[in-house]
């Protein structure tokens, strides 16, 4: 994907880091509540956090597992300037799409993703690098509106026809095959209405052990 793809998403988001927080506080916490009730985290190892925005997320793993080691990559730099600033030092976070991980093969254990998926425009190539950078028995979590429900449809067809920086909101089964043909096994996907207009899925699947 050339570069200059990724323009839209960048733009739309270096508008809104400074006051993203307080913006979608409620969404975000609730979006993270449903994705922790759903992860359960290694006793060790390394955790990605893949399109982690001003790392709400990652303060909460890290208060839930603080011997874990934690990174996180956005396509913004200025919403990765304000996720720094919360989780100092202790935590890489690195400019990247989902689609080009600036990892090594096998590097962590767990890769979770929040309310991201929709903006992804190379969906396959995210999973199969989110596969490619788990080791073996991996587990990957990703969190994501649903396209099953009414109110995600109309939102999904409205934002494809007004907004450049979205791509596609999926529904449970054509996240199945997507998960399925990157690689993944032992595919679940749970699916749930956070208000009366997000409808939400969390999936988790796991890396093949001969992968």
């Amino acid at each position: 994907m050339k570069k200059n793809s990724y323009d839209p998403l960048q733009r739309e988001y270096a508008g809104l880091a400074s006051r993203y927080d307080n913006r979608w506080y409620s969404y975000v916490q609730a979006s993270i509540s449903e994705t922790l009730q759903r992860l359960d985290l290694p006793a060790e190892g390394r955790v990605l956090d893949v399109g982690c925005g001003t790392g709400a997320l990652l303060v909460e793993l890290m208060d839930k597992a603080p011997a874990l080691g934690y990174a996180g990559i956005d396509l913004s730099t200025e919403m990765l300037k304000v996720a720094q600033r919360k989780l100092g030092q202790g935590v890489t976070l690195k400019q990247a799409p989902a689609e080009e991980l600036p990892y090594a093969d096998g590097e962590f254990d767990v890769v979770v993703s929040t309310s991201v998926f929709h903006f992804i425009q190379q969906p396959l190539q995210a999973l199969r690098e989110m596969r490619r950078v788990l080791a073996p028995a991996g587990r990957v979590v990703i969190t994501d509106w649903c396209d099953d429900y009414l109110s995600c449809r109309v939102c999904d067809r409205f934002l494809r026809m007004f907004s450049r920086a979205h791509n596609k909101i999926y529904n449970t089964v054509e996240f199945r095959r997507l998960l399925t043909e990157a690689g993944f096994q032992d595919i679940f996907i749970d699916r749930y209405k956070i208000n009366w207009l997000w409808g939400m899925m969390t999936a988790q699947a796991r890396k093949m052990e001969t992968q």
